[in-house]
C-alpha cells in the first residue's frame, strides 16, 4: 500500500459510535443508526508518511486485544516502520534493486514483524516527528536519503563488484536519525520487557490471522501472492470468490471481529473531504492512479469529488472487479480498518470505516463506506481465523 500523508479512547466517547442517528451537515442529510459496532483504538494520524499499513494492521490488532482483554494498548509504528524498512531495504541489496524500497507495505509486513522482532508501546520510542521538529511523522526526506543511499549499491550508476560485510549499519543509522533507536529492553506498567517477551504478554498469536482476497486470474480457493509492489515479501492470501469474500467481512464484524481493509481509494466517489462517505455511483468512472498519499488520492482541489448521492450503485460483479484491477483503475492504495454496520434512513448498510489522516472529515477520522465500494474496490483483507465462516474454511483449507 502506497501512502504519503495517510487506533487509548473508545469510539463509544465519539457520536460515531452513538446508537441515536449521526447527521452530516448541510452537504448531506444521510443519518446513520448502528447496527454493530466494535470497540476499537482511537484514530492515529500518519501524517506525511507512506506507513498505513502500520497504523492500519496495528488498529486491527489493538483491536484484537481489546476483544480478547478488555484492555487498551497503543502500540509502537514506529517500531514496526523500522523493522520493515530494514528488510526491504536488505531485500532491496540482495534483488539488485529489483525488489523497489519505499515507504509502503502490506498487512502481512507487521505480522512478520510481531511474530520475528516483537513489538514495543508507544511509550518506548521517540515521539513521532520530533528528531526533524514536526510532531507527526514526515518521511518525505528520510525516503529520499534512504533511496539515494541504496541506490549506491542498486542504482544505475552503481558499481560495487562485491559487498561489504558493514553496508548495512549506515543505513540503520539513516533510520534512527529520524525514527530515533528501537529499545532492546524497556518499562511498561512497571515491569521490564524485551519487544518479544511483550508481544508474548499481549495474548496475540499471528497465526490466528489470514488474508483473503477475490480475484479470477487466479483458481478460487487457492492461495496466491497478489501482484502488488508492496507485497515484497510474496505474502500468500486465499483467493475466493467476490459473494464468499463478501460474507466473510459480514460474519467478521457481526460476530465481533475487526477487518484490516486493504483498498483503492483514488477515486472520486471517495469522499475523504465533505461527507466522508464513499459509494459507487451507477455512473462511476474511474481514474487511473499509481496511488500515493491523501492529497494526491484526488488532489487538492475539492471540485474534483464527488458529490455525495445515496442512489442506486453500480452492480458490483466478479468481472468488472477483476477489470478494474487488471487494467490499473484499482490500485493497491490504502489501508484502513472496518470495525461496523451502519444504516443511513433508507436501510441502506454501510461499513463504519478507522481511518489513520487524523481527525479530518465530517466524522473526525471515522468513514462509512458502501457494500458495493468494498467489493469493488478491495485489494484484500486481513481477519481472525475464527471469523470466517466454517463452510467457506472448509474450502480453502483453513485450521
Amino acid at each position: 500500500m502506497k501512502f504519503t500523508n495517510i487506533f487509548a479512547a473508545l469510539f463509544a466517547a465519539t457520536a460515531l459510535l452513538s446508537s441515536a442517528p449521526v447527521m452530516a451537515d448541510d452537504v448531506d442529510t444521510t443519518a446513520f443508526t448502528v447496527v454493530k459496532e466494535i470497540p476499537i483504538t482511537s484514530v492515529k494520524d500518519q501524517h506525511r508518511s507512506g506507513t498505513c499499513w502500520a497504523f492500519s494492521s496495528l488498529g486491527f490488532i489493538e483491536a484484537e486485544i481489546l476483544r480478547n482483554t478488555g484492555k487498551t494498548y497503543d502500540l509502537a509504528e514506529a517500531y514496526v516502520i523500522y523493522k520493515t524498512y530494514i528488510d526491504r531495504a536488505i531485500a532491496n541489496v540482495r534483488m539488485h534493486g529489483d525488489v523497489s524500497w519505499s515507504q509502503g507495505g502490506s498487512f502481512y509486513d507487521v505480522l512478520y514483524c510481531l511474530k520475528n522482532y516483537g513489538i514495543v508501546p508507544e511509550s518506548a520510542v521517540t515521539p513521532a516527528g520530533t528528531l526533524y521538529g514536526d510532531t507527526l511523522f514526515n518521511h518525505s526526506e528520510l525516503e529520499k536519503v534512504a533511496q539515494g543511499y541504496l541506490g549506491a549499491f542498486t542504482g544505475p550508476h552503481a558499481n560495487v563488484k562485491k559487498l561489504s560485510p558493514c553496508w548495512q549499519k549506515p543505513f540503520e543509522s539513516i533510520l534512527e536519525a529520524y525514527l530515533g533507536p528501537m529499545p532492546e529492553t524497556f518499562e511498561y506498567e512497571g515491569k521490564t520487557y524485551t519487544p518479544q517477551s511483550f508481544y508474548q504478554s499481549l495474548g496475540i498469536d499471528t497465526d490466528d490471522y489470514v488474508s483473503l482476497t477475490s480475484f479470477n486470474h487466479h483458481d478460487f480457493y487457492t492461495q496466491f501472492a497478489i501482484e502488488i509492489q508492496d507485497n515484497w515479501r510474496w505474502a500468500q492470501s486465499y483467493n475466493l470468490p467476490l459473494d464468499e469474500f463478501m460474507e466473510v467481512i459480514d460474519n467478521a464484524i457481526n460476530n465481533g471481529y475487526t477487518v484490516a481493509w486493504g483498498a483503492d481509494v483514488s477515486e472520486s466517489y471517495f469522499n475523504r473531504n465533505s461527507t466522508s462517505i464513499a459509494s459507487v455511483p451507477a455512473d462511476a468512472k474511474d481514474n487511473s492512479t499509481e496511488g500515493s498519499d491523501q492529497e494526491r488520492w484526488i488532489g487538492k482541489d475539492k471540485s474534483k469529488q464527488s458529490t455525495f448521492n445515496d442512489a442506486t450503485e453500480k452492480t458490483i460483479t466478479q468481472e468488472l472487479r477483476q477489470e478494474a484491477f487488471d487494467n490499473w483503475e484499482t490500485t493497491d492504495d490504502h489501508g484502513m480498518l472496518l470495525y461496523g454496520i451502519s444504516k443511513d434512513q433508507n436501510g441502506k448498510e454501510y461499513y463504519m470505516m478507522k481511518n489513520s489522516w487524523g481527525k479530518y472529515g465530517k466524522y473526525k477520522g471515522y468513514a462509512y463506506i458502501s457494500k458495493p465500494y468494498v467489493a469493488y474496490k478491495t485489494i484484500n483483507i486481513v481477519v481472525n481465523k475464527k471469523a470466517v465462516p466454517a463452510k467457506i474454511a472448509k474450502k480453502i483449507g483453513l485450521k
